[in-house]
């Protein structure tokens, strides 16, 4: 914590909110709001990830919801290690650590697991859920100079800070957010911001302009030597993400396990997130240099690395769970993975054996 900066979230964002002109674009609130240190969503040590309310928890991830996700997943880890002749795997935004645990238990014993987060409560709580592994773990606050090996991540791009374009017709207008007290208030400006898409927008319609996701993955290219990367997220290739009908974006607000669209009110209380366009983190990584190996729905993606199989024998409530991992109305088709390589000829990830929609990005 600064010297004397205001003890609570709102008023220390209002603060240099108005320091700063008095207005921020809405990436710098969103940063803020999930990532302020000691106070931000993802940095103040409350519970976030869990199955139910009761726990204090706002939702539940695929690998909260059934260790079958993970199990699954480490199938096309374990080949693409294989692939790459390498033993790392490399975590980002590891969350509460289930996922990384159930990798850890289904991985070669050989096999390196490093988790590069920014939140230090969040470690903490990963520490504790991957005991079991230590020897094998490691936490670091910067992307190495060089990977050899697998990157792995599951709803981390969503939580990467968006901007805001708002269409009135006429003009676009780059949302962004002003004060009001310790409150905060909805401020257009014009820009020169455009989405990639300037064709059918209807007045009144406010899109997502997701930058840092992309970034992130082209600087993750500059950095993988050899191997390969798998994204877990929810969103729609570029066409669907910007169509007409989505006048109010994608934009959504989770607490308690319910959802809201306003990310201005429980500043710090409740997760703001936006769904990802994986048209452009495909050409980010493309134009960095790496191979697009595939992009599928998570359905098909977990059915490709043998969650079926994993299920033979299973009781009832383990199937329930591992079928909502599956199901198009829960999150078998909103939910997508997308993969990466570089350094690997030939490489053919069975994740996206059948049922591959590249040419849909």
């Amino acid at each position: 914590m600064t010297t004397g900066e205001p003890d609570s979230l709102s008023a220390r964002i209002a603060a240099r909110l108005r320091a700063d002109g008095g207005w921020w674009p809405f990436d710098r609130f969103m940063a803020a709001a999930l990532y302020e240190p000691g106070l931000g969503y993802y940095t103040r040590g409350a519970p976030v990830f869990g199955t139910m309310p009761a726990s204090g928890s706002d939702f539940v991830t695929a690998p909260e919801l059934s260790p079958l996700f993970g199990a699954a997943f480490a199938r096309q880890v374990a080949q693409a290690l294989a692939a790459a002749g390498a033993h790392e795997v490399w975590e980002f935004g590891a969350g509460s650590g289930a996922f990384a645990a159930q990798l850890l238990a289904a991985l070669p014993p050989d096999t390196a697991y490093h988790v590069v987060d920014l939140s230090g409560t969040l470690r903490a709580r990963q520490a504790g859920r991957l005991a079991p592994f230590a020897p094998r773990v490691q936490w670091h606050d910067t992307l190495p100079e060089a990977i050899e090996g697998v990157v792995v991540g599951n709803e981390v791009l969503d939580a990467m800070p968006v901007q805001l374009l708002h269409w009135d017709g006429e003009r676009w207008f780059e949302r962004g957010v002003v004060a009001d007290g310790d409150a905060f208030a909805w401020a257009d400006r014009p820009t020169g911001l455009r989405p990639p898409v300037e064709t059918g927008f209807l007045p009144g319609t406010t899109v997502e302009l997701p930058l840092q996701a992309p970034a992130f993955v082209a600087t993750l290219a500059t950095r993988l030597a050899r191997g390969a990367a798998f994204f877990a997220d929810y969103g729609f290739p570029e066409r669907e993400y910007y169509h007409p009908q989505r006048r109010g974006g994608t934009l959504m607000c989770h607490r308690a396990h319910r959802a809201d669209t306003d990310p201005l009110v429980e500043v710090g209380e409740k997760d703001i997130t936006a769904h990802v366009d994986f048209s452009a983190v495909a050409l980010a990584g493309q134009d960095a240099g790496l191979d697009v190996v595939g992009y599928t729905s998570q359905a098909r993606f977990l059915a490709n690395c043998g969650l079926l199989e994993l299920l033979e024998g299973a009781d009832a409530r383990t199937i329930a769970n591992a079928q909502k991992l599956l199901t198009e109305h829960e999150m078998g088709e909103l939910f997508k993975v997308i993969g990466f390589a570089r350094g690997l000829p030939g490489f053919e990830p069975l994740g996206f054996a059948q049922g591959d929609r590249t040419h849909t990005l």
